[in-house]
């Protein structure tokens, strides 16, 4: 397992890569930057606070700024938050041209595989980044209530669902939606393995923007190791 993510990392400067990698990195900023803006127009319409408390002498003033201070800081920890959500889904668009790179080097013996249609990679994409976000909420609760355990629930909890994904759409490449399930389960502890290997440096920023990549590429590896003991 540890091989197929050095073979993922040694690879990430190869043209093919870095053309991904650019390219989903734009697409995640551009939206990043795009809801922040939508944001702070709404914000401009905070009212700006100035009364005197009743039956005080308390004179409160600027509450707006306050109030537009601390949207920030929420907005910016709501952009760190969705950053590796967001890039998964651009990735997903580009997961042909990364799991092509990857057999082109590796097992040019392959024939052609099937190809993903744009609202096939689309709808995937934006159902994994829906579920991504919404067991991490669910999680929270975890991670207030274990503190110190909190990272191990994370790196559990998205290995798993990491695992589940890319391992399914790199085989669904290669199979049918229904064999590419039943290998995975078969699996399991492997791709949950590999899936918390990718959550670890998710709480990274910027570093969890080149992990769908890696990601990606360290799965190809994984599905033809696994098919290979298959045969």
């Amino acid at each position: 397992m540890i091989g197929d993510f050095s073979k993922a990392i040694a690879q990430v400067f190869d043209r093919r890569f870095l053309g991904v990698l650019l390219k989903s990195l734009g697409l995640t900023i551009g939206l990043l930057a795009a809801i922040t803006a939508v944001l702070f127009y709404f914000l401009s319409f905070i009212p700006a606070i100035d009364f005197t408390v009743p039956f005080t002498d308390w004179h409160i003033t600027l509450l707006d700024e306050v109030a537009k201070t601390a949207s920030i800081g929420l907005i910016l920890i709501f952009s760190s938050f969705l950053m590796f959500p967001v890039a998964t889904v651009f990735i997903g668009l580009f997961l042909d041209e990364i799991a092509d790179a990857v057999e082109g080097r590796h097992y040019p013996h392959l024939p052609a595989p099937r190809r993903q249609s744009l609202r096939e990679a689309l709808t995937q994409g934006f159902e994994f980044m829906l579920l991504l976000i919404g067991a991490n909420i669910v999680a929270l609760i975890f991670y207030l209530i274990l503190n110190v355990a909190a990272p191990l629930v994370f790196w559990l909890v998205n290995g798993y669902l990491l695992g589940r994904e890319y391992f399914e759409i790199v085989a669904a490449r290669r199979m049918d939606a229904r064999e590419a399930k039943s290998l995975r389960n078969k699996h399991l502890m492997s791709t949950w393995a590999a899936g918390a290997l990718i959550a670890i440096p998710l709480s990274i920023p910027v570093v969890n923007l080149i992990v769908p990549l890696i990601g990606v590429a360290a799965f190809v590896h994984l599905f033809h190791r696994k098919m290979a003991r298959t045969a």
